[in-house]
C-alpha cells in the first residue's frame, strides 16, 4: 500500500538536498529555492511538473513502478534510497544485480559534467542508458531502440546503419569484439539470461555472427582509437576511455580527440551542427 505522507516527505527532502550542480544543471542568478525546484526535478525524471508536484502534496494517482524508477534516477538516489522509494510507493524494489539499469549517483555526477565531449553510459549488454548531446550528435540517439535492438552488439550484426557508423576496415575486429564479449556475459549470467537470449536470436538469424561465434574467442578488445564515419563531417579518430561501475556492470565511455588535430576540429564543428535530423 502506498504511504502518501512518507512518499511526499521523502521526495521533498531529497529534492531540497540536491543543488543544481549536483545534477548537471546551471545554478543561475537570484536562486532562492532550497535545493532543486519542482520543475527541475520533473525535467530530470521525464514527467510533468504537475504530476510531480501532486506527489509532493500527497495527491495524484498511484505511481507505477516505471514512474518510481524514473524518479529514483532523476533524483540521483542510491540503490538503498531507490528501494526505500519503491516501498513508500507500495511496490517491491527491483532485484539487485549487474543486470539492473539504475545508474549509481557517482557515475551520474561524472556524466553530468561531461558537457563538451561525446559520452554515454551503457549496460554490460551495450544498452545505452544516457548520452551527452555531443554523443547523440556523433552516433545518433541510441536510447531510442527497444527490444533486442537496445544492445549495440545485437544491432552490429543486424542493422547496416549501425555498422556504417564505423570505419569499414574495423568491421572485422568489431565482429570479434562483440561476439567475444557476449560469450563472456553468457558464461557469467547463465543459460536463462538476457545475454543467452541475444545469442540465440543471432545464432538463428545471422550467418556472420554464427561464423564469428564458432571461433570461440574470449577477451578480444577494441583498439585505443575508434574510427567513426559521420554522415556530415566524415571520418573521425577518437580515443575511448572507459570507467566501469562493477556493482552495476555499467560503463561510462568518453570519446576525446587529440587537441589541434583534424578530428578535434571536427568535434568542435559537430558541437555546432548537433545531431542529424
Amino acid at each position: 500500500m502506498i504511504d502518501r505522507a512518507g512518499l511526499a516527505e521523502f521526495l521533498r527532502r531529497r529534492r531540497e538536498s540536491l543543488q543544481p550542480e549536483d545534477v548537471g544543471l546551471p545554478r543561475g542568478r537570484r536562486r532562492r529555492t532550497a535545493g532543486l525546484r519542482r520543475e527541475e526535478v520533473a525535467t530530470l525524471c521525464h514527467i510533468s511538473t504537475d504530476y510531480y508536484s501532486r506527489l509532493e502534496r500527497e495527491r495524484g494517482p498511484h505511481p507505477s513502478e516505471q514512474m518510481i524508477a524514473s524518479i529514483a534516477q532523476g533524483l540521483h538516489l542510491s540503490r538503498d534510497e531507490r528501494d526505500h522509494l519503491f516501498g513508500l510507493a507500495g511496490h517491491n524494489p527491483p532485484a539487485r544485480g549487474a543486470a539492473g539499469e539504475h545508474i549509481s549517483p557517482g557515475l551520474l555526477r561524472i556524466f553530468d559534467r561531461l558537457t563538451d565531449t561525446p559520452a554515454e553510459i551503457l549496460t554490460e549488454l551495450g544498452e545505452t542508458l544516457r548520452q551527452t548531446p555531443l554523443g547523440v550528435a556523433l552516433t545518433g540517439d541510441s536510447t531510442r531502440f527497444t527490444g533486442p535492438a537496445r544492445s549495440i552488439g545485437y544491432r552490429w550484426f543486424t542493422d547496416p546503419a549501425t555498422r556504417a557508423l564505423y570505419h569499414p576496415d574495423d568491421h572485422e575486429l568489431h565482429d570479434r569484439v562483440f561476439a567475444s564479449g557476449l560469450r563472456t556475459i553468457v558464461t557469467r549470467r547463465g543459460a536463462g539470461s538476457r545475454a543467452a537470449h541475444l545469442r540465440d536470436l543471432l545464432l538463428e538469424s545471422n550467418e556472420r555472427f554464427r561464423t564469428v561465434w564458432n571461433e570461440h574467442e574470449i577477451g578480444v578488445g577494441f583498439q585505443d582509437v575508434k574510427r567513426f564515419v559521420h554522415p556530415e563531417i566524415g571520418h573521425l579518430e577518437l580515443n575511448c576511455q572507459a570507467l566501469l561501475d562493477p556493482d552495476q556492470g555499467h560503463s561510462l565511455l568518453v570519446y576525446t580527440a587529440v587537441p589541434g588535430g583534424e578530428s578535434y576540429e571536427k568535434l568542435q564543428l559537430l558541437a555546432v551542427i548537433g545531431a542529424p535530423c
